[in-house]
């Protein structure tokens, strides 16, 4: 099993622009779990588990976000896999 979890902070205009449901929607369709939520200083930060290729796929979508958004960079490092059940929006 080839999984892998990514902790993400995405810097530009993210907040607002229907990026975290975004997300969660690409995530379910990719069966990725993890979570993801706003940050105080306007970035979004994630934490996304599973397997290579889906997770590729999810953090280049990160990169770029939904139609509205302008992520201006995005930082990511390799993380310990944890034990979600789910891809969750945190409030």
């Amino acid at each position: 099993m080839n999984q892998k979890r990514i902790r993400g902070r995405v810097i530009g205009k993210v907040q607002g622009v229907f990026y975290r449901a975004s997300a969660k929607s690409l995530a379910d369709d990719l069966g990725i779990t993890g979570w993801i939520k706003n940050s105080p200083d306007g970035s979004v930060e994630f934490e996304c588990q599973g397997m290579g290729s889906d997770l590729e796929k999810f953090v280049s979508w990160a990169n770029k976000g939904p139609d509205w958004a302008r992520v201006d960079s995005l930082e990511q490092s390799e993380i310990q896999l944890q034990e979600d059940l789910a891809f969750e929006i945190i409030r």
